[in-house]
């Protein structure tokens, strides 16, 4: 077994777990309900309602994303965030094609769909590319300034894309991307999008956890112009996997797009709560509201909050035991806890500093490159 939790793992991301997380977990799996509606388990559906909004507001997050808010908002435990990103993606899609249909009455479905255009930054996780082959668009990747996406990019894309009859739908704002951890402008790109009615998707899969945290809201400047937002507690926050939070502020058309209603699932309570089987995508789902809510228990958010301290000072430290060593240098700034480092000099010098220290198999590490310059992170 590659074991994520041994102290010398330093690949890919951080997986959270902690005791409360396994005991909600072996509780979910002796319950055993599959909560597509909500007569088949009202709990299941009532707790993920209120344990969304806590977590909502841990982040200080714009009220109208929050069911409590009594608007359409609300939020929703996916699997993973390339589902979240998938998920958004084809409620933008079904927004977008009934918006042409009512301008363009004699356009075809086929044709609207082979007009959507889509973007992300070229930082952008591989899933987002995935998620535009899986939901049959054409996403473009636009090219990202000191690793981070800005508004003046995106407009002259989507400009670009308008003149050539294209109909721009849909953008992916990273905020934490996977190479360095970068933060895509939100603040700047969130107005370009609102301007050209473009559905704002903000994938903060890692670096989400860290807005518990005052000190780091910053980076989530521009959220109120977001249409969905996601991060991972199963990354960072003490919950193990699988708990991607996401929210919309009109799931409505996420719930158009995969609403299909057969006799054997509907029931009397319709409407009045929601059946989570239309905001995601597969119809069944497990009891995992029981892992934030037993993890923001035992915890409290005093206590989270100094677990993420604990892992940004991590990096820090490390970040200037790198900067003290005339041998080495940072690739990129230090950002939360993930520190990109490697030997001055080649390329060929630091894979083969990787290979040796992955082949020992004491440390485990990963990888990147950027612009043609190859790092260890």
């Amino acid at each position: 077994v590659t074991h994520w939790h041994s102290p010398k793992f330093h690949a890919y991301f951080p997986t959270a777990n902690s005791y409360p997380a396994i005991v909600a977990d072996m509780l979910s799996g002796a319950i055993a309900c599959i909560g597509f509606t909500w007569i088949a388990s009202p709990a299941c559906t009532e707790l993920e309602v209120a344990m969304m909004d806590w977590l909502g507001k841990m982040l200080d997050l714009p009220a109208e994303f929050l069911a409590s808010s009594g608007g359409k908002g609300g939020g929703v435990i996916q699997g993973t965030a390339s589902e979240s990103t998938l998920v958004a993606l084809l409620g933008a899609k079904a927004k977008k094609l009934q918006e042409v249909k009512a301008e363009h009455p004699e356009w075809d479905e086929h044709t609207i769909i082979g007009k959507l255009v889509g973007y992300c930054s070229d930082q952008a996780h591989s899933s987002v590319e995935r998620a535009g082959l899986l939901g049959g668009i054409k996403l473009r990747s636009v090219k990202s300034e000191n690793n981070r996406l800005r508004g003046d990019a995106l407009e002259k894309a989507i400009e670009q894309d308008l003149a050539d009859g294209l109909i721009p739908f849909y953008a992916v704002v990273t905020l934490g991307t996977t190479n360095s951890c970068a933060f895509d402008r939100l603040d700047e790109c969130g107005v370009v999008g609102n301007k050209h009615n473009v559905w704002i998707h903000v994938d903060a899969a890692y670096a989400g956890s860290a807005f518990i945290c005052p000190e780091y809201r910053h980076l989530m400047k521009g959220m109120e112009r977001a249409d969905s937002f996601n991060f991972n507690p199963h990354k960072w926050m003490l919950v193990n996997f699988d708990c991607s939070a996401m929210w919309l502020k009109d799931p409505s058309w996420v719930v158009n797009a995969f609403n299909v209603d057969p006799l054997y699932l509907k029931h009397d309570m319709q409407g009045s709560a929601p059946d989570y089987r239309h905001w995601q995508i597969p119809l069944g789902r497990r009891f995992r509201a029981l892992k934030l809510w037993f993890v923001l228990r035992l915890y409290g958010v005093e206590n989270l909050q100094a677990h993420i301290r604990r892992h940004c000072n991590f990096a820090k430290q490390f970040g200037d035991l790198c900067v003290q060593d005339s041998r080495f240098e940072l690739a990129a700034e230090v950002n939360m806890g993930l520190v990109c480092f490697r030997l001055k000099g080649t390329n060929e010098r630091n894979e083969a500093l990787l290979k040796r220290i992955n082949g020992r198999g004491n440390i485990h590490m990963v990888p990147a490159k950027i612009n043609g310059v190859y790092f260890l992170r």
